[in-house]
């Protein structure tokens, strides 16, 4: 299937003032990346308040593992509905009018969990939960290839797991924010590790609205940033990254290319691992057998695991300068794979730590998979990227996971994610490689 993604068309506004900023070189590309990484910094922020939000749900709804990732699972589905949808918008609208829109949505979004904890309902905060994951992936869909070409085709790794440092400092950031705003102030975040407690019904009402406040916080700041990308003009990126003519794209196949065919579902098997862990860490290290803690001391390590992961981006962005990416998420897999079995067989700190110490492993494998999957597609690296982006909706696998946590025990899911490492890996070793490459189309600075 081919996806028409038109993800990089001119701004709008302040077309001449940025065609003439394009001119003058790299710096204008800089400023541009700088705004952009807002973006990547929100998008982490509010992906991984579900981490702390889901355990605090569970305990509010009385849902099973299976009911609890299913909350992660309609969020991901998000990025396969909302994929060739949001290509389309940006390819009708453009791609700064539908960073607002899609910046928009989130905040819409945000402020649907305040009905949604008012009354309680499972059924509301799912729909408001979809409704922001909607606004993320239209997000996604523009700055990611957006990001890989702007600048030597070489470096594009090291460039996306830069502004991913972005990302992943807002996901460092978040389990403190929710670990403050929602176990802090709920019943169930602060109650004794290893409790079974029943909550009452006054409790769980009151628990539910804890959500309130965080969430209208995240709406206001949306709101903010959505006026600020409208107000500022982006520099036009010239013809290199439009979209290329049907004519031009005549007889060239996607499918010819082994690095996205393996790519494709290098994402979507890598998503399954990465929210598997993030989703279920709380529950994990709270058990009275590995870390004895409260759901709200608990978040305290989340923020480690993904700080993890952005000390990881800029380590790798500075490594992949002279080391071929391939070969880095190689060894990032290997080292994945490790640490999830000893969190599998192991109790105590020993399992904790090897489950926060996978953030740093997992911290380069997104970005690094999705430039190796766009490697030589040349007027076909929109549509490529399109359907990595679409990957994502892997995540939404991690139900697989909350089945097996079910059935099999919590610790023993952990199997899932080191299979799911192992699949990065072969696609590391031979997946990647570029077969019947096309000129890449970047814009040098």
């Amino acid at each position: 299937m081919a996806m028409p993604v038109q993800t990089l068309r001119p701004p709008e506004t302040g077309t001449a003032q940025a065609a003439g900023a394009v001119a003058g070189g790299a710096p204008s590309y800089r400023a541009a990346l700088t705004l952009l990484a807002s973006l990547f910094f929100m998008w982490g922020f509010i992906t991984v308040i579900n981490n702390t939000l889901l355990p605090h749900l569970r305990s509010v709804f009385e849902l099973s593992y299976t009911q609890t990732t299913l909350i992660e699972s309609v969020w991901f589905i998000a990025y396969f509905f909302a994929s060739i949808p949001s290509a389309k918008l940006i390819e009708r609208v453009g791609y700064q009018r539908a960073m607002v829109f899609g910046l928009s949505l989130m905040a819409v979004g945000a402020l649907l969990m305040v009905p949604a904890a008012r009354l309680p309902s499972y059924g509301v905060t799912l729909f408001a939960l979809f409704v922001i994951a909607s606004g993320i992936t239209l997000l996604q869909v523009a700055a990611n290839p957006y990001v890989a070409v702007v600048g030597p085709p070489e470096t594009a790794s090291s460039r996306l797991n830069l502004v991913q440092a972005f990302n992943s400092a807002g996901a460092t950031l978040a389990p403190l924010f929710g670990g403050y705003l929602i176990l802090g102030r709920s019943t169930s975040g602060t109650a004794a590790a290893g409790s079974t407690a029943v909550l009452t019904q006054a409790e769980r009402l009151a628990d539910a609205q804890s959500v309130v406040l965080p969430y209208l916080i995240v709406a206001a700041v949306l709101v903010v940033l959505a006026v600020v990308i409208a107000r500022v003009p982006l520099p036009a990126m010239g013809a290199a990254t439009q979209r290329s003519a049907k004519a031009d794209r005549k007889g060239l196949s996607l499918w010819s290319h082994r690095n996205l065919v393996f790519g494709i579902p290098a994402i979507f098997i890598y998503l399954i691992a990465e929210i598997g862990v993030a989703n279920l860490f709380i529950n994990f290290v709270s058990q009275p057998d590995i870390g004895n803690l409260t759901h709200e001391q608990a978040s305290h390590y989340l923020f480690i695991l993904w700080g993890g992961m952005m000390v990881g981006r800029l380590i790798g962005s500075v490594v992949m300068r002279t080391i071929p990416a391939e070969r880095v998420l190689a060894g990032a897999s290997i080292g994945a794979c490790a640490v999830m079995l000893i969190a599998t067989y192991t109790t105590g700190h020993v399992a904790m730590w090897a489950l926060i110490s996978v953030g740093l492993f997992h911290s380069i494998m997104f970005p690094t998979i999705f430039t190796l999957g766009i490697k030589g597609l040349g007027p076909l690296t929109e549509e490529g990227s399109g359907l990595l982006i679409m990957a994502i909706a892997g995540g939404a696998l991690v139900i697989v996971q909350g089945w097996l946590a079910d059935t099999y025990g919590l610790q023993t899911s952990f199997l899932l994610t080191a299979a799911c490492e192992l699949y990065v890996l072969f696609y590391a070793v031979w997946g990647s490689k570029v077969t019947d490459p096309l000129p890449d189309q970047a814009v040098k600075g």
